[in-house]
């Protein structure tokens, strides 16, 4: 079983993940705006299976890579916490572009807001990156089995990521025109969301590699 401490401390960083503009959240807010919350929500529905096959193929491969090539943590940790650095940066670079500045999409049906969801969400990079570098960094061969430490780590992941996603898609046109109005606070998320990314790099760097 994976500790309570470092369970929260991934949920934290599964909440700065999701926080960071992306693939999935421009396609949802972009949905949602263009077609209604409906539309928005039933994306989700894809977004969300295509979660489970990131945590899945996760589970299956950390565990053999963990159990056939022991290095292969450090490289993991190290992939890690560049990976941070680069959410980091792309949080507070000159530029950076809100996610709430929604594309223009057209309508579609039931079956395929499903579908496109799905296939944003499988091929997300941000996504396959977190849980091949981010996500081993919370799993020990001393704390049991690591099949198991994995899918606790993932259904985790998908809960946090499930409930801001969902608000994102219900109150996305009320955000939207509130960061409008207030550009300042969209800029001091932004900078308070590259620290907090760059501090957890930070922690990866330092992380002492584990051994069975």
């Amino acid at each position: 079983m994976v500790p309570t401490h470092d369970l929260l401390i991934f949920a934290a960083a599964c909440l700065l993940m999701v926080l960071t503009p992306g693939p999935n959240m421009i396609y949802l807010i972009s949905r949602s705006i263009c077609q209604g919350r409906k539309a928005g929500v039933t994306s989700l529905i894809g977004v969300v299976a295509g979660f489970f096959v990131h945590m899945f193929a996760a589970a299956v491969g950390l565990t053999a890579v963990f159990l056939a090539v022991p290095m292969a943590y450090e490289a993991l940790k190290w992939a890690g916490a560049l990976y941070l650095v680069w959410m980091a940066w792309q949080a507070v670079k000159p530029g950076a572009r809100s996610p709430f500045e929604a594309r223009e999409l057209a309508p579609d049906s039931s079956s395929k807001l499903v579908v496109m969801g799905f296939m944003t969400s499988v091929l997300n990079p941000k996504v396959a990156v977190f849980y091949l570098s981010v996500f081993p960094q919370f799993i020990s061969p001393e704390h049991g089995s690591m099949f198991t430490q994995s899918m606790m780590l993932g259904l985790t992941q998908i809960s946090v990521s499930f409930t801001v996603n969902l608000l994102i898609a219900l109150f996305a046109s009320g955000i939207a025109v509130w960061f409008v109005r207030n550009p300042l606070w969209l800029a001091v998320q932004r900078y308070v969301m590259g620290c907090v990314l760059a501090a957890l790099a930070v922690r990866l760097m330092l992380e002492q590699r584990r051994t069975v």
